[in-house]
């Protein structure tokens, strides 16, 4: 069981592992998501119960890790998909924490999209919750010219990958979170950087779309 926490309490907490430099605004829209999860968990089944020890380092900070990894801040929002958003973890922390980012979270059962809706309405999160099942039948409510597609705890098969491929950018890329072994994307996606996380058996790895080839004029 997640004990409360005020927000100076949840920020220590997250800053013993480490993370990324964080604003005290994030901290903030953080600290909401937390109570939101605690507030939840007698109702919904967010998160497993060994997750409750780890959860600021294996779920929290290892959200955050993507950070450096995430499209630089620009005068148009770079585009975010979050697939099988379950409790929030990583969709849901990386647009708390880059507000700039258009970002979508997407997922299919009824009572986990409705709780990322209510953390987010809480936290004035500008981010999108679609409830929709992820699948070679994409909704059309997931957007299109996407740049950054974010994965943890999901697998998708070929087919539901080259359903995806035409609302992509030219260069963009996916971020998954796995064990060991991992289902990459097939062609025409190519194996970018690898990250290992504080688990020895746990990594963040990058795909990336190709750009198209210029036509001669």
């Amino acid at each position: 069981m997640l004990r409360p926490l005020t927000e100076q309490e949840f920020s220590r907490n997250l800053l013993r592992f480490s993370p990324p430099e964080l604003s005290p605004e994030a901290i903030g829209r953080l600290s909401i998501h937390y109570e939101e999860l605690r507030r939840w968990a007698d109702t919904v089944a967010l998160i497993g119960p060994g997750a409750v020890e780890e959860l600021f380092e294996r779920h929290y900070v290892e959200s955050l890790v993507a950070l450096p990894w995430l499209p630089a801040p620009a005068s148009s929002p770079a585009r975010l998909v979050d697939l099988g958003s379950g409790a929030g973890f990583p969709g849901w922390i990386l647009a708390a924490v880059r507000p700039d980012l258009d970002v979508t979270l997407v997922e299919a059962r009824e009572r986990k999209w409705a709780f990322l809706a209510t953390a987010a309405r809480r936290a004035r999160l500008s981010c999108r919750c679609l409830n929709a099942r992820v699948s070679e039948h994409l909704s059309p409510e997931i957007p299109d010219r996407i740049q950054t597609v974010t994965v943890r705890a999901l697998r998708l098969d070929a087919r539901t990958w080259s359903a995806l491929l035409p609302r992509m950018l030219p260069g963009a890329q996916v971020l998954i979170w796995s064990g060991e072994v991992v289902e990459a994307p097939p062609a025409p996606w190519i194996a970018g950087r690898t990250m290992t996380l504080s688990g020895s058996r746990r990594y963040l790895r990058e795909f990336l779309l190709p750009t198209l080839p210029t036509t001669p004029l």
